[in-house]
């Protein structure tokens, strides 16, 4: 372009004036075809010259002098999309040649436009229609080139917006305020006009700026009817219904630490206080009842968080890692929705156990949910929430088993019930461990056959089968002095109750003064007058044989499977990590511009065998009850907005929502 303009102002005064006035009469004359119908284009063109009148011209160019150079350009500018279309292409031929081939493209130009419009007039009568309606107002600033206009119907709701007003919107609010507010319902999408001229390319309208809100946006996928302001749903029977959230909110430190991870992502939107105010804003905009976050630093936790979620009407407990670690877990509620029973931190780290060297940590909240007084002498029963940040390392997936079976165990240890059973269960965080590995199916079948399994193949994150040396997962997994079964429970758990206890008094305990082995003489035992030389004698009343009735029970022995660990929590995942609207699937996380799925939220409930649910579902409803869940993204849609973290997303996960609802019983 700047050399065609210095083209330009080299040439002489005449020839620079013959140019213009080529231009002027090309950009017009096309306008007049385009206007024309095809009997006028037909009988005015076909059989006229190669070259334009110069008298015509010369006319033309009287007239634009007269009328104004601006009053031109805004009737092209004022008329359907094909005469600016047209307009635009003749301008840019014009300025790809340069000022001495003059004379050879306007032979060009005539035979081109002549078949623009024979083109134009084989067009299809609702194609037609499209190019009378009214042009639509550009938008100002620059493209975004990051996102590709898209014609495929999969990428409808991301890429492709609608031609209309949220196309063109100017935002006049705070972009973060408009990222979090609720959408209206999305308008039916037309598809994006094309031209097909003969000769030219497929000619598509402008990329326009797309709010990232836009790009980004997640619906909410109702599973069950409205519920009423108390928080407790009408169906099948009342329900204390509420939303948990799980998160990766990216620890400051680790993300410095991993600085290479982020060079996508501008400088400022890594700042800690940018990321604190998007992620507080993402907090309160979804609002919900309990609060499970990983990588949690932790002066930022005392200093930030814990204070503004207090505010936010949220009571706290943190875990930090062991060992130097910053960052750790935390798991927020409402203590006007529950009331907590007890809180029992996990350590995964075991002293001199290779296994269990690692420094993650877990937290386990037993919950009462809180119902409204005017509803009567009703009761739900407990909840257990747990919440973890599983080893990272794709090649240990021996230690990632193991961590999850000492999670297990302490939540089977907080859920149970007096009578054997399980409370509810919801257990969320980060796994690291994709939909469909040897971990995620242990966790969701109850049972998984380890031995002989190549370590890195447990999480599924990465396929290391190419290397020569692979470290295989032997039986058992952990040894015996770690207190854990291979059914994932403590031994202590595992141990039969007492009918009663005991209660020893002062004539039982005098019946065990002597007995029988006291009156035998040791081997060995050298004689000493008056102390060793007799024999003692049985006392009066003294039986042969007396019943030790407070002998110590032996410890019940728990054999070990071969290669098998099990639970018996009955869990399932509120996502199913497919999208079906998209054909493509759910991600959580983009490492490295690779979308992948990590975080995952668990709750209690039977997997369904019926393959032909309608319903989205792959699992029966029990105490536990899904209502409702926020969708996620696709790793196309991510791209298009320049992977996480972005400048409305401030962490490299995405958050997951749920809302659950629990059977409301009379006493």
């Amino acid at each position: 372009m700047i050399a065609s303009c210095l083209c330009y102002l080299l040439l002489p005064a005449a020839r620079l004036f013959r140019a213009l006035s080529d231009a002027f009469f090309t950009c017009r004359k096309n306008v007049l075809w385009a206007k024309s119908s095809s009997p006028q284009v037909e009988g005015s063109f076909a059989m006229a010259p190669r070259g334009p009148d110069q008298e015509e011209r010369e006319g033309l160019l009287q007239q634009w002098r007269e009328e104004g150079s601006s009053q031109v350009l805004s009737t092209v500018n004022e008329g359907p999309l094909v005469d600016k279309g047209l307009a635009q292409s003749s301008l840019a031929l014009l300025m790809d040649n340069s000022g001495e081939q003059a004379a050879a493209s306007e032979d060009k130009w005539s035979s081109r436009q002549l078949s623009d419009l024979r083109a134009a007039e084989n067009l299809e009568e609702p194609f037609a229609r499209e190019l009378g309606e009214e042009p639509l107002p550009e938008v100002e600033g620059p493209t975004w080139a990051a996102v590709p206009m898209q014609t495929d119907p999969q990428y409808a709701d991301c890429a492709v917006l609608p031609m209309g007003g949220l196309a063109a919107e100017q935002w006049e609010e705070d972009p973060a305020v408009v990222a979090w507010s609720i959408a209206p319902k999305p308008m039916p999408q037309e598809e994006a006009l094309i031209w097909p001229f003969e000769g030219l390319e497929q000619l598509q309208p402008p990329q326009m700026e797309i709010p990232y809100h836009e790009i980004l946006w997640r619906e909410w996928e109702d599973f069950s009817a409205q519920s009423d302001a108390q928080g407790l749903e009408a169906g099948d029977g009342p329900q204390f219904q509420f939303t948990l959230m799980s998160y990766n909110i990216l620890a400051q430190d680790l993300m410095q630490q991993s600085s290479e991870l982020y060079l996508h992502c501008h400088p400022d939107i890594l700042n800690w206080n940018y990321r604190f105010a998007n992620l507080m804003q993402e907090f309160q905009h979804w609002d919900p009842d309990i609060l499970c976050l990983q990588e949690v630093q932790e002066d930022h936790y005392w200093e930030q968080l814990e204070p503004s979620l207090r505010m936010m009407g949220f009571t706290c407990f943190y875990k930090r890692r062991t060992g130097c670690k910053t960052d750790g877990c935390a798991v927020c509620y409402k203590p006007t929705r529950f009331r907590l029973l007890c809180a029992s931190p996990v350590e995964y780290f075991r002293p001199g156990l290779e296994l269990l060297n690692r420094d993650n940590v877990g937290l386990v909240l037993l919950l009462q949910p809180l119902v409204p007084e005017g509803l009567g002498q009703v009761s739900v029963a407990p909840l257990c929430v747990a919440n973890t940040h599983v080893l990272y390392n794709p090649r240990r997936g021996d230690v990632k088993l193991a961590q999850m079976a000492v999670l297990l165990a302490e939540v089977d240890k907080v859920a149970r019930l007096s009578d054997g059973s399980h409370c509810p269960i919801i257990l969320c965080g980060d796994l690291n461990s994709v939909p469909e590995s040897p971990l995620y199916n242990f966790i969701r079948d109850g049972e998984l056959q380890y031995h002989g399994m190549p370590a890195w193949k447990v999480s599924g994150q990465e396929d290391f089968s190419h290397q020569l040396y692979q470290r295989k997962l032997q039986a058992p997994l952990w040894p015996s002095s770690l207190g854990i079964t291979d059914c994932c429970q403590y031994v202590t758990s595992c141990r039969p109750k007492r009918a009663e206890r005991r209660k020893y008094g002062r004539d039982f305990l005098l019946r065990f003064r002597f007995c029988s082995i006291a009156c035998q003489r040791p081997v060995g035992l050298v004689l000493m007058e008056g102390v060793t030389d007799t024999k003692p004698e049985r006392p009066a009343g003294w039986a042969e044989a007396v019943l030790e009735e407070d002998a110590r029970e032996p410890e019940p022995a728990f054999p070990r499977t071969v290669g098998t660990i099990q639970h018996c929590l009955h869990l399932t995942s509120v996502y199913t990590h497919f999208l079906p609207q998209h054909g493509r699937p759910e991600v959580t996380t983009m490492p490295l511009g690779l979308g992948t799925t990590v975080d995952y939220i668990f709750f209690s409930a039977e997997s369904s065998e019926d393959e032909n649910r309608t319903d989205r579902r792959l699992y029966q409803d029990g105490t536990l009850k899904l209502l409702g869940r926020l969708s996620l993204l696709s790793e196309e849609i991510l791209w298009a907005a320049n992977g996480l973290p972005n400048p409305f997303c401030s962490s490299d996960h995405l958050c997951l929502l749920a809302s659950f609802g629990m059977k409301v019983t009379a006493p």
